[in-house]
């Protein structure tokens, strides 16, 4: 019968790291994805000075005739 017991390491081996998609550093629990509250509050920047946008191109929207 296969041991159930629960175990960090080998759970942790199982699962692949996750990585902060601002720096690349492996992503912290407390603050995740991201790695720190730095990379956090640089993300919101981001998405509020509107870095993060779908390029569209005139004509995309649909068009009720």
């Amino acid at each position: 019968m296969p041991d159930r017991t629960p175990n960090p390491a080998r759970d942790a081996a199982a699962k692949p790291v996750r990585r902060c998609p601002i720096c690349n550093r492996p992503a912290a629990n407390e603050v995740r994805p991201f790695c720190s509250p730095r990379c956090r509050d640089v993300d919101l920047n981001r998405w509020l000075s509107g870095s993060y946008v779908i390029p569209a191109t005139e004509g995309d929207e649909d068009d009720v005739e």
